[in-house]
């Protein structure tokens, strides 16, 4: 594979944001190039590909909102499914041409005098008027800093690089975590395994998922009447966003959703003493909610045991508990999440001055200007960056409205005869502090509330505070008046 010596724009990532930018740039008759670390396009839909592995989103708002698919089989579509969605989209939009599979980003450095960054992949390098970073917060696999997990002589793997040719059939499983991937796996490798033990730090909220399929007349209907589709969305786009104020403001508007988990625990499990473990200690959307019919009945099969007691250290062959208790262990499953503030990625860009990304957020923890941009780090946009993910709704809603920003940024660059543009300091700092003072009211920094959406200056780097509706008024066209900008050379 040959990469050109220079592009007008790299984009680095090809799940659902590299592929939304490269149609829009298609579209903007820009010349581009995706880079993309995996053999394929996908992301997270092509890496997690663990039983189980399904969206938490309702599938018609866990899709492009100008390529709809009216063959949606369920109201939760399975990975393998969003991935083929992924693939047809990009393929019928004619921009795979653009696309480079098998190539990792190595470095990335601004030239403050040719305005160009000069990039190193692990096929060459190259240089590129702009750098777009679309690998996601929920890319790098994190993995537990437990004592002795280097000795574990079984198999070990994290559920985003799940090894499928790890037989569990019979076998004393572990799996660690019990967030958003685990909730999936635990129910599809409970009935194969021998014994299956949970290790659980805190109990999550989980509300029945209501999944069925859709009929043949349904897809027939959306297929010949598009307007009934784009009614559905936009009804379950209303119904997510309805959860805002209790989540941003007001906590006791939470009250009814918190009564749903409730009945979902008391339903699914019936023996008290479980039950109790298994009843969440920390307000209802403090963590990501989660959604099952399933988890609860498997965690009350009689070959699963929840362990609630810490871990100690791990053994060449179990896990040992705070309490000194030894489990023997064949498989060692963990599904600990991912880098979500502390993305690989920071340490790779250099900006002005030859300061990496990790260095310029060394103080403060990771900050952009509206979600993209970063002082000191010229023609450097993200999709998605800090305070882009979301507590209620579809991250793809916020992948089509960044990528609109990046579009316009382009064009002013055009029209304005501009080399490089680069937010101000104050305008960042500006963003920034109305985020964090907004997110002091959050259901997420109240009540002692501790998840992954926190960094380690204890702020919210990860989450936004207010409704889409918001952030997509806020990144309607590009702000020039809050950058600074540099004129191309004559």
């Amino acid at each position: 594979m040959t990469l050109p010596s220079h592009v007008d724009h790299l984009v680095v990532g090809a799940g659902f944001a590299g592929v939304a930018l490269a149609i829009g740039l298609q579209q903007d008759g820009e010349a581009f190039l995706v880079i993309e670390k995996d053999e394929s396009l996908g992301g997270t839909w092509w890496a997690n590909t663990y039983p189980g592995a399904t969206c938490d989103i309702p599938s018609h708002l866990y899709s492009f909102s100008f390529a709809p698919n009216p063959d949606w089989t369920h109201a939760y579509s399975p990975q393998a499914e969003i991935l083929a969605y992924l693939e047809k989209v990009a393929a019928e939009a004619g921009v795979l041409d653009r696309f480079h599979f098998g190539v990792e980003l190595l470095e990335a450095s601004w030239d403050d005098e040719a305005l160009l960054w000069r990039v190193r992949t692990s096929a060459g390098e190259l240089t590129s008027t702009t750098l777009i970073n679309a690998t996601g917060g929920l890319s790098a696999p994190k993995l537990p800093d437990i004592e002795g997990i280097e000795t574990f002589a079984g198999h070990l793997f994290h559920t985003a690089r799940w090894d499928h040719a790890v037989d569990l059939a019979g076998r004393r499983v572990a799996v660690i975590g019990t967030g958003a991937s685990a909730i999936q796996v635990v129910p599809a490798i409970q009935p194969e395994a021998g014994h299956l033990d949970v290790y659980q730090r805190s109990a999550p909220w989980v509300i029945p998922r209501g999944d069925h399929p859709f009929t043949t007349a349904q897809k027939r209907r959306w297929r010949r009447f598009p307007a009934l589709q784009r009614a559905y969305r936009a009804r379950l786009y209303y119904s997510h966003e309805a959860l805002v104020p209790g989540i941003t403001r007001w906590q006791r508007l939470n009250a009814p959703a918190e009564r749903l988990g409730r009945r979902n625990l008391a339903k699914g499990v019936p023996d008290p003493e479980l039950r109790a473990r298994l009843t969440p200690r920390f307000g209802i959307f403090c963590k990501r909610i989660l959604v099952s019919d399933d988890y609860y009945p498997a965690m009350s099969a009689a070959n699963v045991e929840v362990v609630t007691d810490p871990i100690a250290r791990v053994t060449p062959t179990g896990v040992v508990t705070c309490d000194g208790v030894e489990r023997p262990v064949d498989v060692l499953i963990v599904a600990t999440g991912f880098h979500a503030t502390d993305p690989p990625i920071r340490h790779l860009v250099r900006g002005r001055g030859g300061r990496t990304l990790a260095e310029a957020w060394s103080g403060t923890g990771m900050a952009t200007y509206k979600g993209t941009t970063v002082h000191g780090f010229p023609n450097l946009f993200s999709v998605l960056g800090a305070n882009t993910g979301q507590g209620h709704t579809s991250v793809i809603v916020y992948i089509e409205a960044l990528t609109g920003y990046v579009r316009d940024a382009i064009r002013t660059l055009r029209r304005g005869g501009y080399a490089a543009v680069e937010p101000r300091a104050d305008a960042q700092a500006r963003w920034n502090a109305d985020i964090q003072r907004r997110m002091r009211h959050t259901v997420w920094m109240r009540g002692g509330c501790t998840s992954w959406y926190l960094d380690d200056h204890g702020r919210n780097p990860t989450l936004w505070p207010r409704g889409t509706g918001a952030f997509r008024r806020a990144v309607r066209e590009f702000d020039v008046d809050a950058y600074d900008v540099r004129a191309a050379p004559r």
